[in-house]
């Protein structure tokens, strides 16, 4: 078994844990010399040597990160490439171990790979969150706070002003801490057939309510179309530019364009604003009362 794979099973795991531990440990001048061969002429014998006499630093993380109900296997495997990763970027000119560096891509490799396993949604997005979501628990620790129950006020509190996150984040985060994901598919109760999913409730439209706004909304767009023209082009115009545009159009501009006041422009914009009003609602109320009094009613509405 290669031991950068990952080890399955508590057979696999321990076997795995003694092939590691005689792997030989480095002297400083036999890690320079073996990360310079790597570096200047890619010796691949000399990465083999440098990765496994770490790997025992990788198992070590690995087992501090144990607490997430991850498979530690699992864990140590994506470890292992977080130290191939640091091995790549390792400058041995700077002065300090492999260790010391490597142990920040490790730590790094295995914490990511618990946010995306830890549940479907995303989280931990950001920085802040993500040492959220890996100091909280170990806070409520601290605080005896081993219920998964909301945390008391002051608990709340106390994580703020220690992690510097937002109130709504703690909150938010531990009670995802305290329920994991659960499939909807899951019976209620042992022995019933109900599931999770059959209790949800659909809070969108129904079909029919779906059909009358989207006809109601024909109907008006349909009523101002035709009604439109009663007014003259110029009031028209107006109410476009100020009503029927995502940016209006300001009405300095439009005085200047007509050669009038501001105001004036405004009382024209009212006007034809009210005009429109009237003939819709003549039109709308015609039918009601009778088709050879609508031209009257428009008439008189226009006016």
């Amino acid at each position: 078994m290669s031991m950068l794979t990952r080890p399955a099973g508590s057979e696999s795991l321990a076997r795995y844990l003694r092939t590691i531990h005689a792997c030989p440990m480095l002297s400083a001048e036999e890690e320079l010399a073996l990360s310079r061969a790597w570096r200047d002429t890619q010796d691949l014998a000399a990465a083999h040597k440098l990765v496994t006499s770490h790997l025992r630093l990788v198992v070590r993380i690995a087992m501090d990160h144990r607490g997430y109900g991850l498979p530690l296997g699992e864990l140590i495997s994506e470890g292992n490439i977080g130290m191939m990763r640091a091995l790549r970027r390792f400058d041995p000119e700077r002065g300090f171990r492999l260790a010391t560096y490597a142990m920040w891509w490790i730590r790094a490799a295995i914490q990511e790979y618990i946010l995306h396993s830890w549940s479907l949604v995303k989280m931990g997005t950001t920085a802040a969150q993500k040492k959220l979501f890996f100091k909280l628990r170990r806070l409520k620790g601290q605080m005896r706070a081993f219920d998964d129950g909301d945390l008391a006020a002051d608990q709340v509190a106390n994580v703020v002003k220690l992690l510097g996150v937002p109130e709504h984040e703690v909150i938010s985060m531990n009670r995802r801490l305290a329920a994991p994901d659960h499939s909807l598919n899951v019976p209620i109760h042992p022995n019933d057939d109900d599931r999770w999913q059959d209790w949800l409730v659909d809070e969108t439209n129904n079909q029919e309510t779906e059909f009358a706004e989207r006809e109601e909304f024909a109907n008006r767009k349909a009523l101002l179309a035709q009604t439109f023209g009663l007014l003259n082009k110029r009031e028209q115009h107006i109410l476009t530019e100020r009503r029927l545009k995502e940016d209006p159009t300001s009405l300095d501009k439009l005085a200047t364009h007509y050669r009038i006041s501001r105001e004036r422009v405004r009382q024209i914009e009212m006007r034809a604003l009210s005009k429109l009003q009237k003939a819709m609602k003549a039109q709308t109320v015609a039918p009601v009362i009778g088709t050879d009094s609508a031209p009257a009613e428009l008439s008189a509405a226009a006016a």
